[in-house]
């Protein structure tokens, strides 16, 4: 193993893999509100489209096992660039395709190569110093919470001006100029690299659910968290769309306006786990996530409801994401990659599993059970943490 002493991470640096990771997060997100003109354009069936959806997250899934893992083997600079551009590469054929075949595999590449974000924010931890890497890791998942709740809202509104072909053309432009800054600012290899054969490395990312108890205690929160985000961000769209709202795309799209700030008053979470209570910050976190869905099942009282339940649900599931990470990158900085595609594929599964759900939950039982299945799911998350809350 080599070692090299890594500059301080300056803000400007934080910032930019904050806003890096925002828009390559972005690209998991952009098909949801677009799927009725996709449909039509590819000539699929609506009940069918979804799969588009489905392609995505299989890539992303793919990526964090076999991809992310590649940032404590390789040059972490390098690996980020090639991702970026091979992005605008997949973001072109996707925007270009007139068969559903090809653009679904340039989906499963958009997804394969998104995880790019978790190399950022591994190599986010790696250059921050002890004292300030919850800080540092709070700032730049900030970026991808704001990624995820804004690419709806853009997605839609741009689709309105220029058609969804265009989503994809700009996100393309978008990798490649964020791709040049980084060439440009991004430190240079400055991160401790194993000596290991690729296979290797994969096996010790299983083998970190074995060994890490924190991992899988912190994973495990992490599912159930963001099964309970997947539950009210997928759902959301389906009584804002039917009477009496009948809400467009783009104006559905602007509740992610006050989940951003939710997210962005929870930055600080990484701040307080440097200070040692991240286990209170979790604890508050998850109560105030099972109160939320109290307020969202009030929707059809009055929107204003609906938007005070957005705002604490995103700030308390940021708090939590960003407190698990600084964690459990605390734990083992000499595997930072690894840590964070294996913590990340919990995520990955509570996410398509809230979100598999939530649609099932709606179409038998409407909205009042939605909101039931995601409070159900909030109180898990606290019973858990209450039983397991001694784990260091």
């Amino acid at each position: 193993m080599t070692l090299n002493i890594p500059p301080p991470l300056t803000s400007a640096v934080t910032l930019l893999f904050a806003v890096t990771c925002g828009l390559a997060v972005a690209n998991v997100y952009l098909a949801q509100p677009l799927l009725e003109s996709m449909a039509e354009s590819l000539d699929v069936a609506q009940s069918a489209i979804g799969i588009v959806v489905t392609a995505t997250q299989i890539g992303y899934a793919i990526g964090l096992l076999f991809i992310v893992p590649l940032g404590d083997l390789v040059n972490r600079r390098l690996l980020i660039i090639g991702q970026m551009l091979l992005s605008a590469v997949a973001l072109t054929v996707a925007a270009s395709a007139q068969a559903l075949a090809l653009f679904l595999s340039a989906m499963v590449m958009v997804g394969l190569l998104a995880v790019v974000i978790q190399v950022l924010v591994a190599y986010t931890a790696a250059l921050a110093t002890p004292v300030e890497r919850g800080q540092a890791i709070g700032k730049v998942t900030s970026g991808i919470v704001l990624g995820i709740l804004l690419a709806r809202f853009a997605s839609g509104a741009l689709a309105d001006l220029a058609g969804w072909r265009s989503v994809y053309y700009v996100s393309a432009v978008l990798m490649l100029l964020m791709s040049a800054l980084l060439v440009k600012t991004m430190p240079h290899q400055t991160t401790a690299q194993v000596k290991t054969p690729y296979l290797k490395l994969i096996a010790s990312v299983f083998q970190l659910f074995v060994t890490e108890r924190l991992l899988r205690v912190r994973g495990v929160l992490a599912l159930l968290i963001f099964a309970a985000f997947s539950v009210l961000w997928t759902s959301m769209v389906l009584p804002l769309s039917a009477r009496p709202y009948s809400l467009s795309h783009t104006q559905i799209g602007l509740f992610g306006l006050a989940g951003v700030a939710g997210a962005l008053a929870a930055s600080n979470a990484g701040r307080w786990a440097d200070q040692g209570v991240g286990q209170r910050v979790t604890g508050i976190a998850l109560v105030l996530l099972t109160l939320s869905w109290l307020a969202t099942s009030l929707m059809e009282t009055s929107l204003i409801f609906l938007v005070i339940g957005v705002v604490v649900l995103d700030f308390a599931v940021q708090a939590v994401h960003v407190t698990n990470q600084s964690m459990i990158f605390a734990a083992r900085p000499d595997a930072q990659s690894r840590l964070v595609g294996a913590y990340m594929f919990f995520y990955s599964i509570g996410s398509a599993l809230g979100a598999a759900g939530a649609t099932q939950v709606y179409a038998l039982w409407g909205w009042h059970a939605v909101c039931g299945l995601g409070a159900s799911i909030s109180a898990v998350a606290f019973i858990f943490w209450g039983v397991t809350r001694k784990t260091r």
